[in-house]
């Protein structure tokens, strides 16, 4: 990877046919610069091909991103490049349907898809001897989707679409707040004015034969961007590419879209009501930028200044006095417009309406035009900037990402690294113009989204209403004339994998610190940071029943700065060294996470030891955050996954085991917590006898383990801790009913009690097991639910594990009409699966995926970092992964039969399904089960 001082030398020229690729860029690598080097060809065909060698980690990422995205859809044909997402993924001529998933999962990869307004992406990532494998794939589909399209295809993925926007947006607290905005922001003309996923209206017009329209009008290479980077020859890429892809025909041009601002003629008011518990306030100015311009920069960094950190201005008017629970600003810049949003959740408990609030913004403003940008703010902001850069040259995906974005956006590669030196050149004045011009006295929308039946929340009677759509009547379209491929090869020969690659595990050094402190590090040199992380014992197992939440809300004060340091002043250091400092409560152990550029290394662990032996344990900082945890636990009691895994866990584990609550506790245990409670905890378990350090990136042991000395100053008494081992059986077996009113879906969890995590007996059997029944996108239970039945979005199971005990949980959120079938068709393929388990064809994709998804397992700091916290929590030795390769080789098909009978039977399932009780309850009956009805209140340990 390029940093400065372990850089490779500049990419080799590659030698090209006459009539082949052209090279028509290249970034060199520089010693201390961190732009991406790269060499960038052009086919004829107009195909862009960006290629990144990295040799270090066997694998690559492959890219292709199409500059088209919901900002070219017309009015009445809205969601048209998302949906058309999903059909990418169905198969093309010589790819049967579903196998683009299973060949890059069973080659040891991943693989995915996003659409947003300005462009569409697919990539993975695989060991580096697929790559020819990749590119093969990814040419089929480009060239040849159009063969493989059937109307049932067409119409499952219509029906899948509906079933994600069901759960993500029309079943979820806030779900519709981005379409409502953007529905009052903009004149329905405007592509901005419908969210990516588009209005089912418009799905249920359109015909398979729009598709294909769709598909050729964008779908061409001289549309798209091909980018590889990772573990490859250039040479080797250059001719694959030109193999695979040089065939395919153009499509019709395509031409960077025109900017489309928006000027309102006055303030819009527009009230949501919406199934929440915390209304918010959403203002959105918009501004005459778009992605690119001038002043880009500087409007990102207002942001910054308005919001960025605990001395930002909003933290410290609005959640600071405790006015509003949280407070954030944003600088959203796309295609063809860029607005500035400034979202603001009050606190309820202090305010009765959002008016105070949109006053209080608005005086904010017009202070800050007054104040300026100060010279501590930019100092604030450069220093995360810095960090920022070296820490996105972290993995190969992160890189061929960036290259492929700002190629697409703006014709630069390395247009977002270029953006942060923009960033960083910014000054006060620059800062203070875009303001003037672009947001000081714009109008703007002032969104209030208050709860059903409380419009009095609002900031003022609503005085525009987003315009109604008129949808002229939809004419059937016919078929369109296909591209017609002319290949000199046999393109239905699928090429086969390279020689196999090898992983090696990272080398560790151990030492042991003085009380019983183990440190495990690995030396890495390929950005100049570190990630490290301590861990305390204790965590949430040590919490009584009553005081469900304390090691959270204990780990979130000592975050909130030091006897010294206030939480502004501690925040304002670490941005300054670009620096993070994580804690969190585990189950078994407080973590403390930080990452760090190598050179900032010293003072950051300073501040650590601080904070370790100092924390501040502010009144005021306590009766602020306890007031959010509460205010969160409060809406969270609307949020259908919440109350599903909560009640899920109570009916598992016993409401008396820390193990069925939340992170955060209840709400009546967060009443009643005193700060005193967080000290009591502190002194006991924040000590690190029995901890464990784990270090990785650029520092070896010798420079390290001095600067970890001041751990052994507060070592405290190694302790004995409670098992976490249920002393209450689950639930009967059932269905539990949670009701939830008016929802468009019903979320289901169905499982039970089972293993505690091990790395090669029978969870690690079990975790096998599982792979062919829901743990992958070929899985029987999602193929089943999503592309067989069209229920849902989305269904997957797994075996989830602490050290004493675990659980087998099935996860879905169906349609609410077809809960009953969904449910009776996931009973009945767990009790198949459970009878025959995996058939010889899921045990060679079992054990394909898993024998070569290594390849992939330790590239990023946290990846390393990762596994070597399993070895000091665990008291493993490196060599387990060796020994889960060879169980994986060698499992029979009995062995995982044996595991699929002994979890399986539905008869000893707990089934939670949290939907509207009145439309489902009778139905229910159907499935001869007991039914019982769980409140919310029990799910949230009321």
């Amino acid at each position: 990877m390029l940093v400065a001082g372990s850089v490779s030398a500049p990419l080799a020229a590659v030698s090209t046919l006459a009539a082949g690729p052209r090279l028509v860029a290249e970034q060199s690598a520089k010693p201390g610069s961190l732009l991406i080097p790269y060499q960038m060809y052009r086919l004829e065909n107009g195909l862009t091909l960006i290629l990144h060698p990295d040799h270090s980690d066997p694998l690559v990422h492959v890219n292709v991103s199409y500059h088209v995205g919901s900002a070219r859809e017309v009015q009445g044909m809205t969601g048209f490049a998302h949906f058309f997402e999903h059909m990418m993924f169905q198969g093309s001529k010589h790819v049967s349907d579903q196998q683009h998933f299973k060949l890059v999962e069973e080659a040891g990869g991943t693989v995915n898809g996003t659409t947003g307004q300005d462009m569409t992406n697919y990539y993975q990532t695989v060991p580096a001897n697929e790559l020819e494998k990749v590119l093969w794939l990814e040419a089929d589909r480009m060239g040849f989707l159009l063969d493989a399209v059937s109307q049932k295809k067409f119409e499952v993925q219509r029906a899948t679409v509906k079933n994600e926007r069901a759960q993500r947006m029309d079943n979820q607290p806030y779900g519709r707040v981005s379409e409502v905005n953007g529905e009052s922001l903009y004149p329905r003309e405007h592509p901005y004015s419908w969210d990516t996923i588009g209005y089912v209206e418009d799905l249920n017009r359109v015909d398979v034969n729009d598709l294909k329209r769709f598909f050729l009008r964008w779908y061409g290479p001289n549309n798209a961007t091909l980018t590889i980077g990772g573990d490859f020859k250039p040479e080797q890429a250059l001719a694959w590419a030109e193999r695979y892809f040089a065939p395919i025909p153009a499509g019709p041009e395509v031409s960077k879209p025109k900017p489309m601002p928006v000027t309102l003629p006055a303030d819009r008011y527009v009230t949501l009501e919406d199934s929440i518990q915390q209304p918010a306030l959403l203002i959105t100015v918009p501004t005459h930028v778009t992605a690119g311009s001038a002043d880009e920069a500087a409007l990102d960094v207002l942001a910054q200044v308005l919001a960025g950190s605990k001395n930002a201005l909003f933290y410290q008017e609005l959640v600071k006095p405790g006015l509003a629970v949280q407070a954030d600003a944003s600088f959203n810049c796309r295609e063809l417009d860029c607005s500035l949003s400034l979202t603001i959740l009050p606190n309820v408990s202090k305010v009765a309406s959002l008016k105070p609030l949109a006053d209080k913004v608005t005086d904010i403003l017009d202070r800050f035009a007054q104040r300026g940008v100060q010279p501590e703010d930019l100092a604030r902001i450069k220093g995360g900037l810095r960090a920022q850069a070296v820490w996105r040259l972290e993995s190969v995906e992160d890189k061929v990402n960036a290259l492929s974005y700002g190629q697409v956006m703006e014709g630069d590669p390395n247009a977002s690294l270029h953006f942060l030196q923009r960033l960083e050149a910014v000054t006060a004045e620059q800062v203070m113009i875009a303001y003037r011009q672009h947001i000081a006295d714009r109008h703007k929308v002032l969104l209030s989204v208050v709860p059903k039946g409380e419009p009095g929340w609002a900031f003022a009677a609503q005085n525009y209403v987003p315009e109604s759509r008129t949808l002229s009547p939809r004419k059937t379209v016919a078929e369109p004339k296909l591209r017609t491929v002319q290949d000199r090869f046999d393109r239905s020969r699928m090429p086969v994998s390279g020689p196999a690659v090898t992983m090696p595990v990272p080398s560790i050094w151990r030492q042991k610190l003085e009380p019983q402190i183990e440190v495990l590090g690995s030396v890495n040199r390929e950005i100049p940071a570190v990630s490290l992380t301590i861990t305390l014992p204790g965590g949430r197992r040590v919490e009584s029943a009553a005081q469900a939440g304390l090691a959270n809300l204990t780990a979130l004060m000592v975050r909130q700065g030091t006897k010294r340091l206030t939480g502004e002043q501690l925040s304002d250091e670490l941005e300054r060294l670009g620096s993070g400092i994580r804690i969190s409560a585990g189950m078994y152990d407080t973590a403390i996470s930080i990452s760090s550029l190598t050179e900032n290394l010293p003072q950051t662990l300073a501040l650590v030891q601080e904070l370790l032996t100092s924390p501040g344990f502010r009144d005021s900082d306590f009766a602020r955050l306890k007031n959010q945890l509460i205010q969160a636990g409060q809406q969270s009691e609307r949020e259908p996954d919440t109350l599903a895994d909560n009640a899920f866990s109570r009916l598992i584990y016993g409401p008396a085991s820390p193990l069925s609550e939340p992170d955060d506790g209840y709400i009546k245990t967060l009443q009643a917590l005193t700060l005193d409670d967080v000290r009591r905890y502190y002194e006991h378990y924040y000590h690190t006898a029995g901890g464990a350090v784990v270090v990785v990136g650029d520092i070896d042991q010798a420079q390290l383990l001095p600067q970890l000395q001041f751990l052994s100053q507060r070592p405290g008494k190694a302790r004995s801790l409670p098992s976490l081992l249920p002393r209450e059986p689950q639930a009967k077996p059932g269905i539990y009913l949670v009701d939830l009113p008016n929802a468009v879906q019903s979320t289901l969890r169905v499982g039970r009690r089972a293993l505690p995590f091990d790395v090669t007996g029978d969870y690690f059997q079990a975790q096998l097991m599982n792979f062919s029944l829901g743990g992958n996108f070929n899985s029987r239970l999602n193929l089943l639910l999503r592309e067989e039945k069209a229920y849902t979005y989305g269904a997957n199971s797994s075996f989830n594990a602490y050290r004493d005990v675990g659980e087998f949980v099935v996860s879905s959120d169906v349609r609410a009409d077809a809960t009953v079938d969904a449910l009776r068709q996931l009973l009945k393929a767990a009790g198949a699966y459970g009878r025959s388990g995996p058939n010889p064809a899921e045990l060679a994709y079992l054990k394909s995926a898993f024998s070569r998804q290594d390849a992939l397992s330790y590239e990023t700091l946290g990846q390393k970092a990762g596994f070597l916290l399993t070895l000091a929590t665990l008291q493993q030795q490196p060599d387990f992964i060796a020994r889960q390769q060879q169980l994986v080789q060698t499992i029979s098909a009995r062995q995982l039969q044996h595991q699929a009978a002994r979890w399986l039977d539905p008869d000893k399932m707990v089934i939670v399904v949290v939907g509207d009780a009145k439309r489902l309850e009778k139905s229910l009956a159907e499935l001869h089960l007991p039914i019982y009805r769980y409140t919310s209140n029990q799910a949230a340990g009321i």
